[in-house]
Formats: C-alpha cells, sequence, structure tokens
C-alpha cells in the first residue's frame, strides 16, 4: 500500500484527472490525488456529467474533470452499442464506471497500490484495488448475462465480460488491463479491510417495473411468459406398460394364452384318442379282413393317418362325407368328383389362352423370336435418352414436397446457403476409440493427444498460408475469388480458425507467450477479432476441449483444430463453377497434404470440400463392383448347371462312377480277352475304353443354353424397361441399377425352373418313353404324333372313347400343356408382383417411385418373355434333346446308348428334392401334431417381429454411402467427437406486411409492445429449452437491431445531414455536419415503439440499413450480419426475412430428424399464435425430409401392394379364402423382415424402403406357385398340399432360394457397408423368411382352412384314361417303385 487512500471518510478521492499516457498512443491514465473532491468547473461540466452518469450527480462535488468525463462518455457509448437493449444493465453498467471515476466516496472503495510514469514524465495509476459489495457485483452481472447480440447470434457478455461465467470473472475481465479496454490494472479483492467500505448500492434488477430497469423477454428470462405448449414426444410411445408397450404387453399376454390353450388342446386329443384306441383297432381289422385291394397293396398311399391299405376300397361305395371321415386317400376313388368335377370358369379360360399361346410359340419359335425381339428393339431405342439423377435432393425429395418447396423459396429470396470447407487437425498419436454414432458402422476415432503446441501451429499457418495463395486450375481463381464476404465485396473472407486469434501470423510470440494468447482469446473472443470482425468463440476453431477441467486454461489441452473456410454459394451456374474449381484444387492439395503431414508434423487431417461427398458418392458405384459381378455370375452359373438336373427317365451312372469304371476297366485294355464268341452277352460298361465314356445327361439332357437363354431374358426384361421409361423421361438411380437385376433374377428364373420342371412331367407322360414307363418295360421306339388336339375340347364327351386317348404327344404339344398349366401361375405371381410395384409409384419420393416404375415394368416384360420367347425356346430346346443333339453344340449328335432289359427305371420322374419331399417333409409337415408346433412357431415370429418393428431407426448413415477407402469417413467420425456447434437454422417469415406496427410486433422482441408470443419471443422461450427444442442460439433479429439503430442515442449509427435530413452522412463524415436520424423527432424513440417509423419512411430507413457498414462505431448497422437476411420488393415492401439461430450440436439420425420435426412444431406455432406465415430452413432439412413422411409413406406402399396381393390371388384362384390366406403369409414375411431390421442394425429410409416393396413381390413368388397347385385338385387339404408340394416345391427351392442364397453368399465379401447392411442383411433375412412362410408355414394354413379346389380339364382328362386302363398312377401320391429297395 502507498498510503494514497486517504481515509474512508465522506468527501474523499483516491484519483482524479489525467496524467497523460503510457507510450505515444493509448489511453489518458488518471493521476493518484489524495484530496478532497472538487466541483466541477463549470454548468457545462456539471450538465455533461449529469448526461453521463445520472441525476445523482445533479449537485455536488466530485473526483473527476470533465476531459475524465468526456472519456468516460466514449467508452461507455461503445458498450451501450451492446448492451442498450436492456435498460438495468446499461444502468448498472453506467453506475459502475460512474462511481469508480467519479465518486465523491471514491476513496472509501479505491486503493491505488502501485504507480508509473507516463510518456510526459508525471506519476499515474498503475494498479488499482476496487472494493465491490457482493450484492452490487451479483446482480451487475446478472442483469447483463443474458443481454443478447443478435447480429452474432451471440451474448452481450462474451463482449463485454469476455464470456465470463460468474461475476467475479466478470469483473476481472473488465479490470485487466488491455489495448481495448482498462488503461491500467483493476483488482477487485474478494475481502475489504477495516478501513475501506465497499460499493454495494441496490444493483437495478432486469424484471423491475419502471422504464429505467425493465428489459424484454429476449434479455432478461425471468420476464418471458410460459410457453402454452409442449414440444411434440419425438419416436416415443404414447401407452406404457412397465418396460413394454401396451400393444408388446398385450401380444405377449395373447401368444401365451394361445399357447397354453394349444397345449390343452393336443392334451384332451392324446387322452380321447387312447380311449378310442381299442374300438378303431378292431374296426380296422374287420374292415381289412373283408376287402383288400389288389393295387393299393403293391403301392401305400403317402401320408395316410388313419387308412389302412384296404379302406381305399371301402369308400367306392360311400358318400363322400364318409369318405373325408376315412382319410385322405378315400376320396381319391371318390366317383362323384371324378364324374363332376368342379370348375372355374376364368382358370378355363386362362389355361384355354396360354394352351392356345405355348402351341403358336412352340410351333412357330422363330416367328416368335421375330415379332418379340422386335418389340424389344424398339423399347431399347429409349437408351438414347438414359439419364442418371445422381442430386440428392431431386432423388430423395418429392417435388411438391414441403422442405424442397421452402428450400427453393429460401434460395430465391436469400441466396443458397454458403459452401463450407471443414478440416480437422489432430495430432499422430493415441490407440482408437470407439464413438457413440451409429452402432453399425465399425469406424473410430483415436484418443488424441492435445493437437495444441507451438511447432503444430507455426506448420498449420504456413499451410493456410499455402491455402490462401492456391490457384485453381485453369482459371486461375485463389481463395479471394470464391470465398464468402459479409462485409461485400471489398470485405475480407470468413475463415474460421485458430489461426485468425493469432492475425495469421505467428511470428509476434514465441513459445511460451501464444499460450497466453491462445487463452486469452478463447475466454474473450472480442480481444481478437478476425478480419471479417466477428468474434470467433472457441467452439468453432477448437474441438475435443475436456469438460473435467473447470481451469480457464483448459483450451491448452484441445485434441482438434477445427478450421473452416465458407465459399460463397449462388444461383448462377457461372459462380458455382467458379467455386467448384478452386474446390477441386483445394480437394487435391488436402488429399496430398493427408499423406505428408504425419511425417512432417507428426499430426493428421480430416477434410471435406463442396465438391467431396457428390464426388465420392460416385465413386463409390465402382467400389465393389468386382463383388456384384462375382454374385451374379455365380447365380447365372449355378441356374445354368441346375435347371435341366430335375429330367430323367431312367438312371444313369453320374460323372464319378462313370469315371471310376473306366479308370478299373482301362488296365483290360492291354490283356487279351478270353472271350471270342459273339453270342455271349457282356455288359458294355465293364468293356474298357481309352476315353471314359461320360453319362449322355452330361451332354444331351443338360439345360446349359436354355439357362443362359433365362438369364438373358431376364437382362433383356431389365435393359427394355429402362429404355421404355428413359424414352418417357424417368430417370434412372443407382438403387434401380444395383437393385432390379436382383429382383428380376429372382422372380424370373423361379418361373424359368417351374417351366422346366412341367416340361419334365408332361415328357414323362407324353414323352416317347412314356408307355415303357407306365408299364414299367423298356424303350421301344419313337412314336408318331398325333394331331394337336387341345385338351380343353369336350373332355367329358361320352363319345370319345378314353381308351383312344394318345399316351404320346408331340414336342408341340407337350410345351403347350406346360404353359397351359403352369400358365396361370406365373400369370398370377406376374401380375401380383407387376400391380404391387405399380401402386409403389402412387409414392411421391422419386427414388421409391421410380424403382417401382422400373420393377412393375421389368417383371411384367420378363413374364412376357417367358411365356413367348422362352416357350419357344422349350420346344426347340426339346427337339434337340430327342435327336440326341449335344447342348451348346447342337450340331453334334451323341449315339444312342442301347437299353438293357433290366435297366432300372425311375417310374416316379422326380427328382431328389421332390422325392424328399414326398416321401420325408410333406408327411411330416402334414402331422397334427407338426401343424399345431408350426403355427405356434410362426405365431411366436410374428409376436416378435410385432415387438421388434417398434424400436426400428429412422435414417441412413451418409458414411454407408461411402467407399469404404474414402477420406470422408474419416471426416464424419471427427465431426461427430469435435464439432460442438450446432447447424444454422432460419425461420422465415413471409406474407407479413412489416411497414405497419402490428406487422413489426409480431416480429420484434426487444420492446415492451412486441406481442408476447412473436416469432423473436417464441424463439428465445424455445432456447431456454434446448433439450427439447434443439436450439442453442440466441435469435439474430433483424428488426430489433434495426430500430435499435434508430435510437438516437446511438450517435454513430444512423445519421442524416443537418440541413438536408433527406440526405444520410457516410461513416467518414464530421460529426458537425450529421445528427442522429430521428434527432428532436416527436413522439421521440422509446422501447414502447411510439415514434418508431411506419409505412415509405420505415422503408426509407430500412435500405439505408441494409448497405451501413458494421464496424465497431456502430455493430448495429445491418450490411454485415443482416444483408441477405431480408428480401425487398419495390412495390410491396418487405417480402420475406428470416431470423436467424442455431441447432444445439446434432450427433445422430434421431437428432437430425427431431430437430428439423420440432423446428417445424415450433413454426407452426408461431404461425397460430401471429397469423403470419414461419417456416424453418436449415440445410439438413431437404435430405431429412423423407423421415417425416416415411413412416407414412411405408404404411401406405405396403397397405396398397398387400391389397394388390389379395384382390389378384383372390381373382386368379377363384377362392377369397385361398387369397386372403396367401395375403395374411405374404404379410407376415414382411413383418419378419421388419423385425429383423431392427435386431440388426437396419433403420428405416428409402434404400430398406425398396427392399420391404421387393420383400412383397418376392414372398407372392413363394407363396403364389404353391397356392395355385394347391387349386388345382378336388381332393381333401392334405393331399392337394402335398401334390403342390411335390409340384412346385422343387422349383422354388432351385429357382428362387437356391439361387439367391448363393448370390448373397458371394456379397457377403463385400467391403461396402451399404451393401453389407441394406443388401446381405435384409436379402438374406428376406430370402429365408419366404422360403419358411412359403413353404412351412403357407402349406400348414392352406391345409387346415385353404378354398376348395377345382379340378383342371387336363388331369380329369388323363385321370380318367389312366383309371380306366389300370395301368398308371398319378406318381406325386404314390411311393416311388424304387424306394422299397433302398
Amino acid at each position: 500500500m502507498l498510503g494514497l487512500e486517504g481515509d474512508s471518510g465522506a468527501g474523499q478521492c483516491a484519483m482524479r484527472d489525467s496524467c497523460g499516457t503510457k507510450g505515444w498512443f493509448g489511453q489518458q491514465l488518471p493521476c493518484p490525488y489524495d484530496g478532497p473532491p472538487v466541483e466541477p468547473e463549470d454548468s457545462k461540466a456539471r450538465d455533461l456529467l449529469v448526461s453521463v452518469c445520472g441525476a445523482q450527480f445533479v449537485e455536488g462535488p466530485t473526483c473527476c474533470t470533465s476531459g475524465q468525463v468526456e472519456t468516460l462518455r466514449d467508452s461507455l457509448a461503445q458498450a451501450e452499442l451492446i448492451i442498450s437493449s436492456c435498460p438495468a444493465c446499461r444502468n448498472n453498467f453506467r453506475s459502475f464506471f460512474c462511481s469508480f471515476t467519479c465518486s465523491p466516496h471514491q476513496g472509501s472503495f479505491l486503493n491505488i497500490t502501485d504507480t508509473q510514469k507516463t510518456s510526459s514524465g508525471e506519476t499515474a495509476v498503475k494498479t488499482v484495488d476496487f472494493f465491490v459489495g457482493e450484492q452490487f457485483a451479483s446482480g451487475f452481472f446478472d442483469s447483463c448475462k443474458n443481454v443478447q447480440v443478435g447480429a452474432t447470434n451471440g451474448y452481450a457478455m462474451d463482449l463485454i465480460g469476455g464470456g465470463a461465467k460468474t461475476y467475479s470473472d466478470f469483473l476481472k475481465f473488465l479490470g485487466d488491463e488491455k489495448d481495448l479496454g482498462s488503461p491500467f490494472q483493476i483488482n477487485y479483492p474478494s475481502s475489504v479491510p477495516l478501513d475501506f467500505t465497499a460499493l454495494d448500492p441496490t444493483p437495478r434488477n432486469c424484471a423491475d417495473n419502471d422504464l429505467e430497469s425493465r428489459c424484454t423477454c429476449i434479455d432478461c428470462p425471468t420476464v418471458c411468459p410460459a410457453l402454452p405448449y409442449k414440444p411434440p414426444q419425438i419416436n416415443g410411445p404414447t401407452c406404457q406398460f412397465g418396460p413394454l408397450s401396451c400393444l408388446s404387453f398385450v401380444l405377449i399376454l395373447a401368444y401365451s394364452l394361445c399357447a397354453v390353450a394349444l397345449f390343452g388342446y393336443i392334451l384332451q386329443a392324446t387322452i380321447r384318442k387312447r380311449r378310442e384306441k381299442r374300438y378303431e383297432r378292431m374296426a380296422l381289422s374287420a374292415d381289412t379282413a373283408s376287402i383288400r385291394s389288389p393295387m393299393l397293396h403293391t403301392h401305400g398311399l403317402v401320408g395316410a393317418v388313419s387308412l389302412s391299405q384296404g379302406d381305399a376300397n371301402d369308400s367306392l361305395g360311400a358318400q363322400s362325407t364318409e369318405s373325408r371321415r376315412l382319410g385322405r386317400g378315400a376320396s381319391l376313388l371318390d366317383p362323384i368328383e371324378v364324374s363332376q368335377p368342379r370348375q372355374y370358369r376364368l382358370n378355363t379360360i386362362l389355361r384355354r389362352v396360354f394352351y392356345r399361346l405355348g402351341l403358336a410359340a412352340a410351333s412357330s419359335p422363330f416367328l416368335t423370336f421375330s415379332i418379340v425381339f422386335t418389340f424389344i428393339g424398339l423399347l431399347n431405342l429409349g437408351w438414347q435418352k438414359f439419364d442418371i439423377e445422381t442430386d440428392p435432393v431431386r432423388l430423395w425429395v418429392a417435388p411438391d414436397s414441403e422442405s424442397k418447396l421452402q428450400k427453393e423459396y429460401f434460395d430465391e429470396h436469400f441466396g443458397p446457403f454458403y459452401r463450407p470447407q471443414q478440416i480437422f487437425v489432430t495430432a499422430l498419436s493415441g490407440p482408437p476409440i470407439t464413438i457413440d454414432p451409429p452402432p453399425f458402422t465399425d469406424t473410430g476415432v483415436s484418443s488424441q493427444d492435445p493437437v495444441l503446441s507451438y511447432n503444430h501451429l507455426r506448420y498449420w499457418m504456413d499451410v493456410e498460408s499455402d491455402i490462401r495463395a492456391l490457384r485453381s486450375s485453369p482459371n486461375g481463381y485463389r481463395l479471394t475469388d470464391v470465398c464468402f464476404k459479409p462485409a461485400g465485396p471489398q470485405g475480407a473472407c470468413v475463415v474460421q480458425s485458430v489461426g485468425a486469434w493469432f492475425g495469421n501470423d505467428l511470428s509476434d510470440y514465441d513459445e511460451e507467450s501464444w499460450k497466453h494468447r491462445l487463452v486469452q482469446c478463447a475466454n474473450s473472443p472480442v480481444d481478437c477479432l478476425p478480419d471479417f470482425q466477428q468474434p470467433l468463440g472457441p467452439q468453432y476453431v477448437l474441438g475435443g476441449v475436456p469438460e473435467d477441467m473447470p481451469e480457464r486454461n483448459s483450451y491448452l489441452d484441445a485434441r482438434a483444430l477445427v478450421v473452416t473456410y465458407v465459399v460463397a454459394n449462388s444461383l448462377d451456374e457461372a459462380e458455382i463453377a467458379k467455386a467448384v474449381e478452386w474446390e477441386q484444387t483445394l480437394r487435391a492439395y488436402l488429399v496430398d497434404l493427408s499423406e505428408r503431414i504425419p511425417s512432417e508434423a507428426g499430426m493428421n487431417i480430416a477434410f471435406s470440400t463442396g465438391v467431396s461427398l457428390e464426388e465420392e458418392i460416385s465413386r463409390s458405384t465402382n467400389t465393389d463392383v468386382r463383388i456384384v459381378v462375382m454374385s451374379y455370375l455365380a447365380m447365372f452359373l449355378y441356374i445354368s448347371l441346375t435347371l435341366g438336373n430335375g429330367s430323367a427317365a431312367r438312371e444313369e451312372e453320374g460323372v464319378m462312377t462313370s469315371l471310376s469304371m473306366w479308370a478299373c476297366n482301362f488296365p483290360k485294355l492291354f490283356k487279351r480277352s478270353s472271350i471270342t464268341s459273339s453270342s455271349v452277352s457282356v455288359d458294355s460298361r465293364n468293356t474298357p475304353h481309352i476315353l471314359p465314356r461320360l453319362p449322355r445327361h452330361l451332354f444331351v439332357g443338360s439345360k446349359f443354353t436354355l439357362g443362359l437363354l433365362g438369364i438373358g431374358l431376364v437382362i433383356l426384361s431389365v435393359s427394355s424397361s429402362v429404355g421404355f421409361f428413359s424414352l418417357v423421361g424417368v430417370k434412372t438411380t443407382l438403387i434401380i441399377a444395383e437393385v432390379i437385376p436382383f429382383l428380376v433374377l429372382a422372380v424370373g428364373v423361379d418361373n424359368v425352373f417351374i417351366l422346366v420342371h412341367e416340361l419334365d412331367r408332361q415328357n414323362l407322360q407324353h414323352g416317347p418313353n412314356a408307355s415303357a414307363i407306365a408299364s414299367g418295360g423298356g424303350y421301344p421306339a419313337l412314336r408318331s404324333p398325333t394331331r394337336h388336339r387341345s385338351p380343353f375340347e369336350s373332355a367329358y364327351d361320352e363319345s370319345v372313347d378314353t381308351a383312344s386317348v394318345p399316351l404320346y404327344l408331340s414336342a408341340e404339344e407337350r410345351v403347350a400343356r406346360t404353359l397351359a398349366k403352369m400358365g396361370p401361375s406365373i400369370l398370377l405371381s406376374s401380375v401380383t408382383e407387376t400391380v404391387a410395384f405399380g401402386l409403389g409409384a402412387l409414392v411421391p419420393m422419386p427414388a421409391v417411385r421410380n424403382f417401382a416404375l422400373y420393377a412393375a415394368g421389368s417383371v411384367f416384360l420378363n413374364a412376357l418373355l417367358q411365356v413367348s420367347v422362352f416357350v419357344s425356346a422349350l420346344a426347340i430346346d426339346l427337339k434337340r434333346v430327342e435327336a440326341s443333339r449335344v447342348d451348346c453344340f447342337p450340331c453334334i449328335r451323341w449315339p444312342s446308348r442301347i437299353a438293357l432289359p433290366d435297366a432300372p427305371a425311375n417310374v416316379s420322374g422326380l427328382g431328389r428334392v421332390a422325392r424328399f419331399i414326398r416321401r420325408h417333409y410333406a408327411p411330416f409337415l402334414l402331422r397334427p401334431v407338426v401343424k399345431g408346433a408350426v403355427l405356434l412357431t410362426f405365431a411366436g415370429f410374428f409376436v416378435l417381429s410385432a415387438i421388434s418393428m417398434q424400436h426400428i431407426q429412422l435414417g441412413l448413415d451418409q458414411r454407408l454411402a461411402l467407399p469404404s477407402d474414402s477420406y470422408l469417413n474419416d471426416y464424419f467420425d471427427h465431426l461427430d467427437v469435435y464439432l460442438d456447434v450446432g447447424p444454422p437454422v432460419y425461420f422465415v417469415s413471409h406474407d407479413l406486411d412489416m411497414t405497419k406496427r402490428p406487422g413489426q410486433q409480431e416480429l420484434c422482441g426487444r420492446f415492451t409492445t412486441c406481442d408476447e408470443f412473436s416469432v423473436s419471443n417464441v424463439l428465445e422461450a424455445e432456447r431456454k429449452r434446448p433439450e427439447s427444442s434443439f436450439i442453442s442460439q440466441p435469435t439474430a433479429s433483424w428488426i430489433d437491431d434495426f430500430l435499435k439503430w434508430l435510437d438516437p442515442a446511438m450517435e454513430t449509427c444512423c445519421r442524416v445531414r443537418k440541413r438536408n435530413p433527406s440526405i444520410f452522412c457516410a461513416p467518414r463524415d464530421s460529426e458537425r455536419l450529421c445528427q442522429p436520424c430521428l434527432y428532436g423527432k416527436e413522439p421521440a424513440w422509446n422501447i414502447t415503439m411510439v415514434g418508431l417509423p411506419e409505412g415509405e419512411e420505415f422503408m426509407r430507413y430500412l435500405k439505408q440499413w441494409l448497405i451501413s457498414p458494421t464496424d465497431e462505431t456502430c455493430p448495429l448497422a445491418g450490411k454485415a450480419s443482416f444483408g441477405t437476411a431480408l428480401s425487398l420488393d419495390d412495390e410491396t415492401g418487405v417480402v420475406a426475412s428470416h431470423f436467424r439461430t442455431s441447432h444445439s450440436p446434432l450427433r445422430s439420425q434421431d437428432d437430425f430428424i427431431n430437430s428439423m420435426m420440432v423446428a417445424r412444431h415450433i413454426a407452426a406455432k408461431i404461425s397460430e399464435f401471429t397469423g403470419s406465415q414461419v417456416f424453418p430452413y436449415s440445410l439438413h432439412y431437404v435430405f431429412f425430409d423423407q423421415y417425416a413422411h416415411i413412416v407414412a409413406i411405408t404404411q401406405e406402399i405396403l397397405g396398397l401392394g398387400l391389397a394388390a396381393v389379395l384382390v389378384v390371388t383372390a381373382l386368379l384362384l377363384g377362392s377369397w379364402r385361398t387369397g386372403t390366406i396367401v395375403t395374411g403369409v405374404v404379410a407376415l414375411t414382411v413383418m419378419t423382415v421388419m423385425g429383423v431390421m431392427a435386431v440388426w442394425g437396419i433403420s428405416l429410409n428409402a434404400i430398406s424402403l425398396v427392399n420391404l416393396v421387393i420383400s412383397i413381390g418376392i414372398a407372392v413368388e413363394f407363396c403364389a406357385h404353391v397356392a395355385r397347385a394347391f387349386m388345382s385338385d378336388r381332393r381333401s387339404g392334405d393331399e392337394r398340399m402335398c401334390t403342390a408340394l411335390v409340384d412346385v416345391g422343387p422349383s422354388v427351392l432351385s429357382g428362387i432360394t437356391f439361387t439367391k442364397l448363393i448370390g448373397m453368399s458371394v456379397l457377403a465379401l463385400t467391403r461396402s457397408k451399404l451393401l453389407e447392411i441394406y443388401y446381405f442383411r435384409m436379402w438374406l433375412t428376406l430370402i429365408i423368411s419366404g422360403a419358411l412362410h412359403g413353404l412351412v408355414l403357407l402349406p400348414v394354413v392352406l391345409s387346415l382352412a385353404g378354398g376348395p379346389g377345382f379340378a383342371q380339364q387336363e388331369a380329369d382328362e388323363e385321370w380318367m384314361t389312366n383309371a380306366s386302363r389300370n395301368d398308371y398312377e398319378y406318381a406325386p401320391f404314390l411311393a416311388d417303385d424304387d424306394s422299397s429297395g433302398q
């Protein structure tokens, strides 16, 4: 203590007057003064003092001079430009510094502890202790801490208090010696010495009712009204029962009750069966002794439960009800059912049409080829207009989407959102740690060491210097040519970097002083303004700052530097081209830098430029081309090799057997044979040969060429669909290119297998060897074909001798019968899928709509090609086989072998899969106990799926769409971890007359007469609950800053010429020539908005405000802060304006989606309160708009698809009951896929929605053929289902299940997360679920509740013919002849 403080009595000063400056430049320093206060020099000095410090200095001596008062006035004026909106803060600020400078009791709370010499040699104050009471200090801080600065979307405390969080930090900032603050050090001790008294008057409160204190809601939260609404609950169940939703609880309860009931029923049935066991044995024994059928003694029915071998003959004289009671086999010989079969007229018509179509295609194959391929060629001419849509906005957002229209409105009136180029710089160290966002990504960000060091900063500033000097090729653009300049073309670029705190030059700092500078700037950004003169908070330039370190220098431990170059955007294509050219140059530079910076500086960078995302997504299409091609090739090879495996009239040795026999017999070539008589029969298989004799079916029976044709037709159908829709202007997408071939291959190949397998059965019954097989004899010579006779011509004409019906049919006739039988089944599946996909075109989302159109066209064209071209090819291939010509080389004829008389014959003509189904699978599946277990199991799947579906997440992490080696993966990982600011959001107000007072009051928030629920007030209220509103920053309200700019107290802001007030003063015009705009106006400017301009006067001042430069003399001017915030029109005035704020940091897909939903809800409420039209806009809204509707779209498209399945299947099957069952099984299949989505981390988005639409088509493919085969018979449910499974089960398994499983297994090798999650996982789930539901659940349900069937006329005719001859039995119902020996 220097002893200059004096006593603490009244009227004692501690300092007075000015004693010069510290150097040649700077502020005046006060002189130490130990004396009484002095009266002001004159009345002018008194008036000046009162105008600055208020009425308390109207009389009495003071401790300041008029010169000090003038300096104080200028200093307060700078602060009041920021805090004048809150009278309490403004007046507390004035009271604080007026007491410090002029109070006559200054000596009682000031203690000068050190002095210094000024440049003039005088002694001046260097350090002073200022004793302030806690009441006044905390009240002063509280009145200012919430005052906002709209232009910066920040707080006044960031500017006047260095972002202080407590009053002690606030006072410390005010007292620290600095160039733009106090010229000497002011300390604020926490304890007061005994001979001093703390300055502790009652502070003004922002909630006080007097006009000198009262602040508005924006600056004083305590006066804000409570909002009368709550934000909507996002993604939360509306009803809970403990940890479960009410729906889950009800489903679990219902399932448990059903399981108990089923168990009780089985128990009761078992007890009843045991009681009746003795009686049944006696009855069956009696029946067996009296009647026994010779035919059924030889061949036993498969699957008979209560019917012995003698029961069938009993049914000959029984009624139909009795036959059904006796068992499934009884109805086979029911004379009523055989003589009067139930028919379905539409079925008959379809079979006739397909018979004639098949006969025409088989009879004139080359004419068919010419006609169809000409038509297909014309469709493919549309490829000339082929175009791929890559713009994400036009791809995922409907043309009439709310977000798209709002984006276009925003871009038109305010200009498009700028193009950010962002870089994260981290130190090179640390093991990887996983991050919270998407659980299905395997990426991670290393646990970094602090990145800040002198060497790192120096290196990085050199990099920034290089970036500023970059010149693009070929036009040589630089950053200054393309960057965003808020102050106008001559202003500085917006570059957010820690280097801006150092003036982009580290040469003035050493290895220690840089730390002090960085901490100072991080704590007080206003002291370190960048070139573009907007405070740069630490959250914008530093990432990973430790939150568990309360010290203010924790910024030194930041894990990342965040550098952002803001490039201007435009609707002008030429300007965009300039920006793109420079961005490509920057991207190339950063790619090179990322490779060398680890070795040069021990750092890593992760970056993104304005062109990066589109370039990398385009590159991703080629990332896994080899995997996708391998997947297709694997399916092609499987189809080609397995297509003909089901056909065989006689068992031949396999390839391995032939090779082994040749190897055993080969040595005999070198031995002399002892048998010379030609009369001795020798087995040619034991005769040695130089070359092995491979099986005939390997060369002749192969269907490799036919399989390739089937695949070619799939490709041709997709190509034709693309050509047609390209011709009509529907653009294709990458999803279409990746998914449609898989879909059509799955659907088309199934039909191919069904046609080939049915043709094999026709060959077995009506082919060259049919009579031999039927009688079990050898192989007679080929029979001459009879004339083509349709089986639908008077099938039950009594004049026709059934015994005269020819057993042998020509190749054309057999192909026609094949299509007649399977054509309606193909029509059923194809029409159902086409209609289901076509209904998907009603969805407004372009990607889904275009996919639905392409899928419907491809499936329809594929079906058309199969029933025409493929049928013709079947006839040609059949003739090739019967002519013993080699597959792929038809010019080569394979020599026929002599059939041995005792050669074993495969009477059934069934392949291995079909025999397995008939012997084992169907009898097992159709047991009553197994049926119950199946129903219970699939009911459990349904319950689990319904519960799991409730947890499906929305969204699509953009990292999944990128190549696995893309540099953007690292960027997005760093973005999630290190960026601590959210995206900006704009609330746009339009269709409001802002030139009139009511319109102004609906927008403003800093005046006492503003609407309680104005735009500004509601946004401020929402900011106070960021956890639900996702709004975290103060709102930049242009109307408030503009009207404050007009305040005459802001003498350096709005100014006009004194002599001609119609002329505005320029910033450099002399003060003596100018005056405040509203100076002397009556009524005067005030916070009640009385006296503020309206009409033309409002627009005149507004236009001037928008071109007034925003600088330190007038930070309220609008050029830099609000130059693009308004859209003006000469006729209507203000067309639209926006209010800018920011979302809280968004870390997950749910955050992005919910932020958009909540913002829309807020805007709707503002519109409701004010009557004006308000909508929110942020850059990500247009990309996440789909999620506002995707649940409803999913329900709509799946509902329409299932409705189409119901109508088409019921119509074509002739039974609403069966159609309903098929539709229900299809729905359960889709539900299972959706249930697995939640478990396997598959989100709901446009890609997964497309796959769900595909699920309907694939599920129909699994079910339609089985249901059709089931309805083509009149026997009991179990018998019909057994036949159906044997007929089409192998085709479904071979044609779709095994084919897609092979393709999916290859796709599992992919490195692309997008392919793995949305194709491999979903398609694998779909194939397995479809196979289980179509081949397990559907047979069980149809056997129990399926509708009555309709007899096929062809089958009836053949049955009657063979029954009369007693030499043919329908193979699917009889055990194999060779089964007894196996």
